[in-house]
């Protein structure tokens, strides 16, 4: 028949599977300077320069086109979703530190900008018409041709 003994190990099993689903820790997902809003507050208007900003945080991942004294970090930090959004990434942070120097490399101005405030853009639904991809009429006339020859080819087998 069937051994008591086992038991143990019978209601230890499910347990042991629910388990392997927990996590500790919340698996993140870095691209960019990581503690971007902690370093930048080491750098202080006036008295950094250019040189403490690419010991603290590295080289700039953009320099402004227009202004080549503007330095640009991002970070950027990923985390999976719960059960309910199935797992997809949500985005847990996604800063941007704006840095200017002026003429000898010192900073000017530290502009810290992190998701709340970024401006949400709204696009307009309005289509635009394109007569570059319309049909000439030559063009449809012989689309209607070849359509009624294949057409006929395939209904007589």
């Amino acid at each position: 028949m069937f051994k008591i003994k086992n038991h143990n190990k019978l209601i230890f099993l499910p347990f042991f599977i629910i388990l392997i689903g927990c996590k500790f820790q919340e698996p993140y997902k870095n691209h960019g300077i990581i503690f971007l809003e902690n370093r930048s507050n080491i750098l202080t208007v006036n008295s950094s320069n250019k040189n403490d900003a690419l010991k603290v945080l590295g080289q700039p991942h953009s320099k402004s086109i227009g202004d080549i004294n503007e330095w640009i970090y991002i970070e950027r930090v990923l985390s999976k979703g719960e059960y309910h959004k199935l797992g997809r990434n949500v985005l847990v942070s996604n800063n941007v530190l704006v840095l200017s120097f002026d003429k000898y490399g010192i900073l000017k101005n530290k502009k810290f900008l992190n998701k709340n405030d970024k401006k949400n853009l709204e696009f307009s639904k309005n289509e635009t018409e394109n007569e570059l991809t319309q049909k000439s009429f030559v063009e449809s006339f012989l689309s209607s041709v070849r359509s009624k020859m294949y057409g006929n080819r395939k209904s007589g087998n």
